[in-house]
Protein backbone atom coordinates (compact mmCIF):
# COMPACT_ATOMS: atom_id res chain seq x y z
CA UNK A 1 0.00 0.00 0.00
CA UNK A 2 2.62 2.67 0.53
CA UNK A 3 4.39 1.71 -2.11
CA UNK A 4 1.49 2.36 -4.65
CA UNK A 5 1.03 5.58 -2.43
CA UNK A 6 4.34 6.87 -3.37
CA UNK A 7 3.46 5.77 -7.30
CA UNK A 8 0.87 8.08 -6.88
CA UNK A 9 3.15 10.80 -5.22
CA UNK A 10 5.51 10.46 -7.65
CA UNK A 11 3.25 10.75 -10.75
CA UNK A 12 1.83 13.56 -9.29
CA UNK A 13 4.80 15.45 -8.86
CA UNK A 14 6.20 14.64 -12.60
CA UNK A 15 2.82 16.21 -13.54
CA UNK A 16 3.32 19.40 -11.82
CA UNK A 17 6.64 19.75 -13.09
CA UNK A 18 5.43 19.11 -17.17
CA UNK A 19 2.56 21.33 -16.60
CA UNK A 20 5.63 24.15 -15.16
CA UNK A 21 7.33 23.28 -18.32
CA UNK A 22 4.33 24.32 -20.23
CA UNK A 23 4.35 27.95 -19.33
CA UNK A 24 4.58 29.99 -22.56
CA UNK A 25 5.23 33.74 -22.56
CA UNK A 26 4.02 36.45 -24.68
CA UNK A 27 5.78 39.47 -24.23
CA UNK A 28 9.47 40.29 -23.63
CA UNK A 29 11.15 43.48 -22.72
CA UNK A 30 15.08 44.42 -22.45
CA UNK A 31 17.55 46.57 -23.94
CA UNK A 32 20.95 45.67 -25.66
CA UNK A 33 24.44 47.46 -26.77
CA UNK A 34 26.83 47.27 -29.84
CA UNK A 35 28.59 48.77 -32.46
CA UNK A 36 26.94 50.72 -35.05
CA UNK A 37 28.39 51.44 -38.32
CA UNK A 38 28.01 53.54 -41.29
CA UNK A 39 28.14 52.59 -44.70
CA UNK A 40 27.94 55.04 -47.40
CA UNK A 41 29.82 57.19 -50.31
CA UNK A 42 33.08 57.97 -47.57
CA UNK A 43 33.13 54.54 -46.11
CA UNK A 44 32.79 51.14 -47.78
CA UNK A 45 34.14 48.82 -44.77
CA UNK A 46 32.05 46.70 -41.92
CA UNK A 47 34.98 47.27 -39.59
CA UNK A 48 35.82 50.92 -40.27
CA UNK A 49 34.53 53.73 -37.84
CA UNK A 50 32.68 51.52 -35.39
CA UNK A 51 30.71 53.32 -32.82
CA UNK A 52 28.85 52.34 -29.58
CA UNK A 53 25.03 52.46 -29.37
CA UNK A 54 22.31 51.22 -27.41
CA UNK A 55 18.85 49.92 -27.45
CA UNK A 56 15.50 48.97 -26.32
CA UNK A 57 13.30 46.35 -27.36
CA UNK A 58 9.68 44.97 -26.96
CA UNK A 59 8.82 41.25 -28.49
CA UNK A 60 5.55 39.59 -29.07
CA UNK A 61 5.47 36.23 -29.46
CA UNK A 62 2.84 34.67 -31.41
CA UNK A 63 4.16 30.92 -30.94
CA UNK A 64 7.55 29.13 -30.78
CA UNK A 65 8.10 29.81 -34.46
CA UNK A 66 7.42 33.63 -35.10
CA UNK A 67 7.52 36.86 -33.43
CA UNK A 68 7.40 40.93 -33.90
CA UNK A 69 9.79 43.01 -32.49
CA UNK A 70 10.20 46.48 -31.91
CA UNK A 71 13.43 48.18 -31.57
CA UNK A 72 14.62 51.69 -30.21
CA UNK A 73 18.46 52.53 -30.50
CA UNK A 74 20.48 55.48 -30.65
CA UNK A 75 24.20 55.67 -31.36
CA UNK A 76 26.78 58.00 -33.71
CA UNK A 77 27.82 57.55 -37.14
CA UNK A 78 30.96 59.16 -37.97
CA UNK A 79 33.22 58.71 -41.22
CA UNK A 80 35.50 60.70 -43.99
CA UNK A 81 36.57 61.66 -47.40
CA UNK A 82 39.84 60.52 -46.42
CA UNK A 83 38.35 56.83 -45.58
CA UNK A 84 36.83 56.62 -49.05
CA UNK A 85 39.05 55.48 -52.21
CA UNK A 86 37.27 57.69 -54.43
CA UNK A 87 38.19 61.35 -55.56
CA UNK A 88 35.86 64.24 -55.12
CA UNK A 89 37.42 67.03 -57.29
CA UNK A 90 34.74 69.45 -55.49
CA UNK A 91 36.18 68.73 -51.78
CA UNK A 92 39.81 71.01 -52.09
CA UNK A 93 39.44 69.76 -47.82
CA UNK A 94 38.89 66.42 -46.36
CA UNK A 95 35.47 66.12 -45.44
CA UNK A 96 34.16 64.73 -41.63
CA UNK A 97 31.02 64.01 -40.21
CA UNK A 98 30.14 63.12 -36.59
CA UNK A 99 26.20 62.80 -36.29
CA UNK A 100 23.60 61.34 -33.48
CA UNK A 101 21.14 58.03 -34.88
CA UNK A 102 18.46 57.14 -33.73
CA UNK A 103 16.49 54.33 -35.03
CA UNK A 104 13.09 52.61 -34.65
CA UNK A 105 12.55 49.39 -36.47
CA UNK A 106 9.35 47.11 -36.64
CA UNK A 107 10.85 43.76 -37.55
CA UNK A 108 9.38 40.32 -38.01
CA UNK A 109 11.08 37.13 -36.66
CA UNK A 110 11.32 33.77 -37.63
CA UNK A 111 13.02 31.19 -36.00
CA UNK A 112 14.58 28.19 -37.59
CA UNK A 113 13.35 25.83 -34.75
CA UNK A 114 11.10 26.22 -32.01
CA UNK A 115 12.42 27.94 -28.99
CA UNK A 116 12.28 27.73 -25.60
CA UNK A 117 9.07 28.31 -23.79
CA UNK A 118 8.90 28.75 -19.96
CA UNK A 119 11.08 26.48 -17.77
CA UNK A 120 11.15 24.19 -20.73
CA UNK A 121 14.41 25.13 -22.26
CA UNK A 122 16.04 21.90 -22.59
CA UNK A 123 18.03 20.37 -26.23
CA UNK A 124 17.52 22.52 -29.38
CA UNK A 125 14.49 24.53 -27.80
CA UNK A 126 17.41 26.36 -25.75
CA UNK A 127 19.17 28.03 -28.52
CA UNK A 128 18.18 28.75 -31.78
CA UNK A 129 19.00 30.80 -34.62
CA UNK A 130 16.70 33.30 -36.57
CA UNK A 131 15.98 35.67 -39.94
CA UNK A 132 14.11 39.00 -39.42
CA UNK A 133 12.76 41.50 -41.83
CA UNK A 134 10.78 44.82 -41.50
CA UNK A 135 10.77 48.57 -41.73
CA UNK A 136 11.88 51.03 -39.53
CA UNK A 137 12.30 54.90 -39.46
CA UNK A 138 15.57 56.89 -38.99
CA UNK A 139 16.10 60.17 -37.73
CA UNK A 140 19.74 61.74 -38.04
CA UNK A 141 20.90 64.97 -36.47
CA UNK A 142 23.67 66.63 -38.44
CA UNK A 143 25.60 69.78 -37.92
CA UNK A 144 24.05 71.44 -40.88
CA UNK A 145 20.89 69.73 -41.29
CA UNK A 146 18.82 66.81 -39.50
CA UNK A 147 17.24 64.02 -41.68
CA UNK A 148 14.79 62.09 -41.25
CA UNK A 149 13.93 59.32 -43.41
CA UNK A 150 12.46 55.27 -43.77
CA UNK A 151 14.75 52.56 -43.72
CA UNK A 152 14.43 48.59 -44.15
CA UNK A 153 15.93 46.57 -41.56
CA UNK A 154 16.75 42.75 -41.87
CA UNK A 155 19.47 40.10 -41.06
CA UNK A 156 20.46 37.23 -38.70
CA UNK A 157 20.03 36.24 -35.02
CA UNK A 158 20.55 33.97 -32.32
CA UNK A 159 18.76 33.69 -29.44
CA UNK A 160 19.78 31.63 -26.05
CA UNK A 161 17.16 30.50 -23.22
CA UNK A 162 19.05 31.54 -20.22
CA UNK A 163 16.33 30.79 -17.60
CA UNK A 164 12.77 30.69 -16.97
CA UNK A 165 12.39 34.41 -18.12
CA UNK A 166 16.12 35.64 -19.04
CA UNK A 167 16.33 35.77 -22.92
CA UNK A 168 20.23 36.23 -24.31
CA UNK A 169 20.62 37.29 -27.99
CA UNK A 170 22.75 38.44 -30.96
CA UNK A 171 21.82 40.22 -33.56
CA UNK A 172 23.30 41.67 -36.37
CA UNK A 173 21.36 44.05 -39.04
CA UNK A 174 21.67 45.81 -42.01
CA UNK A 175 19.64 49.23 -42.47
CA UNK A 176 19.00 50.29 -46.30
CA UNK A 177 17.41 53.80 -45.62
CA UNK A 178 15.71 56.32 -48.53
CA UNK A 179 18.47 58.87 -48.18
CA UNK A 180 21.88 59.98 -49.14
CA UNK A 181 21.92 62.49 -46.54
CA UNK A 182 23.00 60.13 -43.51
CA UNK A 183 26.02 61.89 -43.63
CA UNK A 184 25.68 65.23 -44.40
CA UNK A 185 26.47 65.09 -47.81
CA UNK A 186 24.16 64.58 -50.81
CA UNK A 187 25.23 62.94 -54.08
CA UNK A 188 29.32 63.69 -54.06
CA UNK A 189 29.64 61.25 -57.42
CA UNK A 190 26.86 63.62 -58.72
CA UNK A 191 24.70 60.73 -59.50
CA UNK A 192 21.27 61.26 -58.66
CA UNK A 193 20.43 58.92 -55.53
CA UNK A 194 16.87 57.60 -55.21
CA UNK A 195 15.01 54.50 -53.56
CA UNK A 196 16.76 51.55 -51.40
CA UNK A 197 19.74 50.38 -53.69
CA UNK A 198 20.47 53.48 -55.91
CA UNK A 199 23.60 55.50 -54.43
CA UNK A 200 22.27 55.84 -50.96
CA UNK A 201 23.79 55.62 -47.42
CA UNK A 202 23.29 52.18 -45.23
CA UNK A 203 24.25 51.13 -41.67
CA UNK A 204 24.77 48.30 -39.86
CA UNK A 205 24.38 47.30 -36.16
CA UNK A 206 25.47 44.28 -34.36
CA UNK A 207 23.81 43.64 -30.69
CA UNK A 208 23.85 42.01 -27.51
CA UNK A 209 20.39 41.77 -26.05
CA UNK A 210 19.09 40.78 -22.69
CA UNK A 211 15.28 40.12 -22.38
CA UNK A 212 12.71 39.17 -19.37
CA UNK A 213 9.42 37.64 -20.57
CA UNK A 214 6.11 38.19 -19.12
CA UNK A 215 2.54 37.74 -19.68
CA UNK A 216 2.21 34.24 -19.81
CA UNK A 217 0.11 32.08 -21.91
CA UNK A 218 -3.00 30.97 -20.04
CA UNK A 219 -2.93 26.91 -20.30
CA UNK A 220 -6.77 26.53 -19.27
CA UNK A 221 -8.09 29.48 -22.24
CA UNK A 222 -6.06 27.40 -24.54
CA UNK A 223 -7.07 24.13 -23.46
CA UNK A 224 -10.77 25.13 -23.77
CA UNK A 225 -9.71 26.40 -27.34
CA UNK A 226 -8.57 23.22 -28.62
Amino acid sequence: MRRLILLFLCMVSMTCVMAQDDVEYQMEVGGGVGLLNYQGDFNGSPLKDLQPMGSLLLRRVFNPYMGLRATLGAGKIKGSSSDAETYYPDMEEPYRFDNLLVDLDLVFECNFWPYGTGRDYRGAQRLTPYVFAGLGGTFVKGDAENVFTANMPFGVGVKYKMGDRLNLGVSLAMHLSMSDKLDGCADPYGIESSGLFKNTDCYGMLQVTLTYSFMAKCRTCHNDDE
